[in-house]
């Protein structure tokens, strides 16, 4: 043990130390978060509670000790990490977006969200017992539903429709707007405890709130006029964009104190809303950035609390607060504010879901230890402010679990989940893809072609297919494509490094099993000599099937044929008749789709229907 104090209390001075621990728990937690499917922030919590309350209590100091390590460079260090975040909150918020989403996600995000803040302080003052002003700020923050909780819970529980929509579209604009909430009413608190008449500092923090939103447009127009012009590389985009994020930040803080997060968020708006031909390389660089810094604040937020702050935490009042959130503001705010745009079922199961994710943590970390500095330097007591950041976990753990666990089964009896099974999405239109989804559509399978190509989806269309027309790899197609409705990806796209990306990307969703592509080589031995199975898709058909010989065979007169099996036609009877053909599919009795490939034959047996490809060929019975 006396070791164990030791390495405790000399990795509390080691800033390099600190530094090394929070990211590798930080990415940690999100590697461990994407293998097991479970939700990152409640493990990246974990992990920071780990090293430091209950560290401390089995060894006497903690592990890690942000406030002792990084002493009066914390506060801006988590600051520039909350800039960012709502930097890129702001980078997907599009106006086109919010029109596509509907008259009852803009009545939530103008009528429901300071109804929310207003229920959400009251709740915060006389359950939790928090003072005014952090009942108020905390209230503002609440007002958020984290996106990247939603997106995993909508998938578990193949929700669709207006409700998914909803909750999709609410978490991506009420995430801004719950941060300038907290901005807002924080700044005319700490005006106001700093003697000045309470008036004249709403009209100061409104009026520095336009300056900061003035700052980040010009900001945002300034770099997409400097990067359409081409007055930068390549390969200064990136950087400059984070370089000037905190210049954005700084200049608006000498205008007043945390403006900057209201001007980052608005020059994240400007560069979305520019129309920027690499914006989505951007865009990924910034989910990079933001991943790095969003796992190393939550493990410092938590790491930093004290198991006298948790004790406390942990009361009556503090239940009595969950309560009050989760049976009263969140459903009146939503029934209110919607009223007349949801059915009854819907009005319910939104009145319920609401988790909290990433920006509900981080900036109640940030404005909770804010106003307890406030509290020991001004003539105010905020007595409640070192409950904040607690609260905000309690209420974290509390929404991500329960709705986690109970979003499926209340969508399934209310009847708002997909009865059917789910279908197929195929990337790429091409000839020989579009008459696939064409069988597969007409044997009952429900199937999305998708292609970034209006062009090329035009047959799709004419024949009456469902499609997505957007790059599935982007962030939008992550908000705008409904994965509720497919659990099988088949990429047949002609390029086939584009075709395992794809395979790549959906894998750690729908399951390594259920991606698919072409063969990537004539030789059927050429996929195992190429990529790995663990950077591509299970092959379909057979190895050395290529795109190239399919689209040959088509026009030489091939087609799709669907063949419905009988007791008296089998399997043996169809490989006889069409000894060449290719069986790509099969569809079981049951409605489960089987792909064939490489060690995956068809059944057969009666009932099942064979999707093939060969020449014409009239000898099987027609399907029904």
């Amino acid at each position: 043990m006396d070791f164990q104090i030791l390495l405790a209390g000399a990795a509390g001075s080691d800033v390099i130390f600190a530094c090394a621990l929070i990211g590798a728990l930080g990415l940690g937690a999100q590697w461990l978060a994407w293998r097991l499917q479970a939700p990152a922030i409640v493990l990246m919590s974990l992990a920071g509670l780990a090293v430091g309350p209950l560290w401390s209590l089995l060894f006497n100091e903690p592990l890690l000790n942000p406030q002792g390590t990084f002493g009066d460079v914390f506060r801006p260090i988590v600051s520039l990490a909350v800039a960012v975040i709502l930097f890129e909150g702001g980078l997907v918020l599009k106006f086109e977006n919010l029109r596509d989403a509907g008259a009852s996600v803009r009545r939530m995000v103008f009528i429901g969200g300071p109804l929310a803040w207003f229920l959400g302080s009251l709740a915060a003052r006389y359950a939790a017992g928090l003072d005014w002003a952090s009942a108020v700020v905390f209230a503002g923050v609440m007002v958020v539903t984290g996106p990247t909780v939603i997106m995993p819970l909508l998938r578990q529980s193949k929700l669709g429709g207006r409700p998914a929509k909803f909750l999709k579209w609410e978490g991506i604009v009420n995430d801004p707007v719950g941060a300038l909430f907290a901005v807002a009413s924080f700044e005319i608190i700490r005006v106001a405890s700093q003697g000045d008449n309470v008036l004249a500092a709403a009209v100061w923090v409104i009026s520095a709130a336009i300056m900061g939103t003035i700052l980040g447009v010009a900001f945002g127009a300034s770099m997409s006029k400097a990067f359409r012009e081409g007055w930068t590389p390549e390969y200064l985009k990136a950087p400059l964009i984070l370089a000037s994020i905190v210049l954005c930040y700084a200049l608006a803080e000498l205008i007043e104190k945390e403006i900057g997060l209201v001007a980052v968020t608005a020059y994240g708006m400007t560069l979305a809303n520019s129309k920027l031909a690499g914006l989505t390389e951007l865009q990924k660089f910034k989910e990079d950035i933001a991943v790095l810094l969003v796992s190393g604040v939550f493990v410092m937020l938590t790491a930093d609390l004290t198991p006298a702050i948790i004790e406390q935490a942990i009361t009556w009042k503090t239940l009595a607060f969950l309560m009050c959130m989760l049976f009263i503001v969140r459903p009146l705010s939503v029934w209110i504010s919607t009223y007349g745009t949801l059915n009854r079922k819907e009005a319910i199961l939104l009145g319920w879901i609401a988790p909290r994710g990433i920006v509900a943590v981080a900036v109640s970390g940030l404005f909770g230890s804010l106003l307890v500095d406030l509290s020991r330097e001004g003539r105010f007591d905020f007595s409640g402010a070192d409950q904040i950041t607690p609260l905000a976990f309690a209420m974290v753990f509390t929404t991500v679990v329960l709705h986690g666990f109970t979003i499926g089964p209340l969508a399934r009896f209310l009847g708002l989940a997909h009865k059917e099974k789910p279908g197929v999405l195929v990337v790429g239109a091409n000839a020989w893809s579009v008459e696939f989804a064409k069988a597969l559509d007409q044997s009952g399978v429900e199937t999305i072609i998708a292609d970034s190509s209006y062009r090329r989806l035009k047959s799709s269309r004419d024949a009456g297919l469902d499609i997505f027309l957007g790059e599935v790899l982007s962030e939008d197609a992550e908000i705008k494509l409904d994965h509720a409705r497919f659990s099988t990806v088949i990429s047949l796209s002609t390029n086939d490094s584009y075709n395992a990306l794809v395979s790549s990307h959906f894998a750690p969703e729908v399951g390594r099993h259920m991606v698919y592509q072409l063969s990537i080589s004539d030789d059927e031995d050429g996929d195992d000599r190429g990529l790995s199975s663990n950077a591509r898709g299970r092959t379909l058909i057979r190895r050395g099937r290529t795109y190239d010989s399919l689209i040959r065979d088509q026009y030489r007169g091939w087609e799709f044929a669907r063949t419905r099996l009988t007791d008296k036609y089998t399997l043996e009877q169809f490989n006889e008749d069409r000894p060449k053909a290719d069986i790509v599919a099969e569809i079981r009795p049951d409605g489960t789709l089987l792909l064939i490939g490489p060690n995956r034959e068809a059944k057969g047996g009666e009932g099942a229907t064979l999707i093939s490809f060969a020449q014409e060929v009239k000898t099987e019975p027609p399907i029904d």
